[in-house]
């Protein structure tokens, strides 16, 4: 038997036979290269429209959405063409989703929850990848990837959290970065009971200028704001405008301010309050010998 013969055997050979169903091994690894090639097709046609984008920051939305839609339309035809060679029909095919309709009313309705869910992200806009966004449990962090199932987060510690497509539609999103990314943020601090106030509000400024932070113009301008009598202290809060490159480390932007306005306060003698109590002593106590 020559070689060619033994591969036609081989590929002819039957793996499965149930009724007038018949799988073969060249079926099975049609649809094996099929499935594979399809895969491939995707993500280079993915990377095409990254490379495509690239430099472009108007197109990087667009280009994510249709390369997540093509991606799933190309991995649909590589099924169905996969279907095909194993030699399963259309008709057989409607069986199987009308099986599968039952068990997505049962027991996968989150998953075609979260499938529609990030149809309906990527169509609308309202998140994209390089967003810094605030769930309503308080997770915060910088949108990564968005997939079929799930949006997948980066947070300052550099922590990937999958968040479920659709709690960004059932549940309140706060977008940092949505239609502008500078934004304004709000520094409280204290200063000692007696000390003056407009000097505070001096030192406070000098310290925002020398933020790298700070964003400078008239109609973003620092201010300083007398917010309340506390225990022990005055209370401020420095609002300033930060650059859009500073908003995703809200962190390490607090500390900046704060240390700037320490150094301004020491220049300037300015106490730092500490807690201070009253001690009231009633007379009328009785000696004993």
């Amino acid at each position: 038997m020559s070689y060619l013969e033994n591969v036609q055997a081989f590929l002819s050979f039957s793996l499965l036979e149930i009724g007038d169903y018949r799988l073969s091994a060249g079926g099975l690894l049609g649809a094996f290269v099929i499935f594979v090639v399809g895969w491939f097709v995707s993500r280079s046609v993915r990377k095409g429209l990254e490379r495509f984008a690239r430099g472009r920051a108007e197109l990087n939305t667009q280009m994510y959405t249709l390369g997540r839609l093509l991606h799933y339309v190309i991995l649909t035809v590589a099924f169905l063409w996969a279907c095909s060679a194993l030699g399963i029909s259309m008709n057989k095919l409607t069986i199987v989703a009308g099986a599968l309709s039952v068990g997505i009313g049962f027991g996968l309705q989150n998953i075609v929850n979260n499938f529609v869910s990030g149809i309906i992200i990527l169509f609308e806009k309202s998140l994209k990848v390089g967003d810094l966004i605030e769930l309503e449990s308080g997770t915060f962090g910088e949108v990564v990837e968005i997939n079929i199932r799930s949006t997948m987060l980066r947070t300052a510690e550099n922590v990937d959290i999958l968040v479920p497509n659709s709690e960004f539609i059932n549940g309140r999103v706060t977008n940092w970065t949505l239609a502008e990314d500078v934004r304004r943020f709000r520094i409280p601090f204290g200063v000692a009971y007696g000390s003056d106030k407009e000097l505070v509000r001096k030192a406070a400024l000098e310290a925002a200028a020398e933020v790298d932070h700070t964003l400078d113009g008239e109609k973003r301008e620092s201010i300083v704001l007398m917010t309340g009598f506390g225990e022990s202290s005055l209370d401020f809060t420095l609002v300033v405008w930060v650059k859009s490159t500073s908003v995703k480390r809200p962190g390490q932007l607090t500390s900046d301010y704060l240390w700037k306005i320490d150094d301004a306060f020491r220049r300037y003698n300015i106490e730092i309050p500490f807690p201070q109590r009253d001690l009231h002593l009633r007379s009328g106590f009785v000696g004993k010998d």
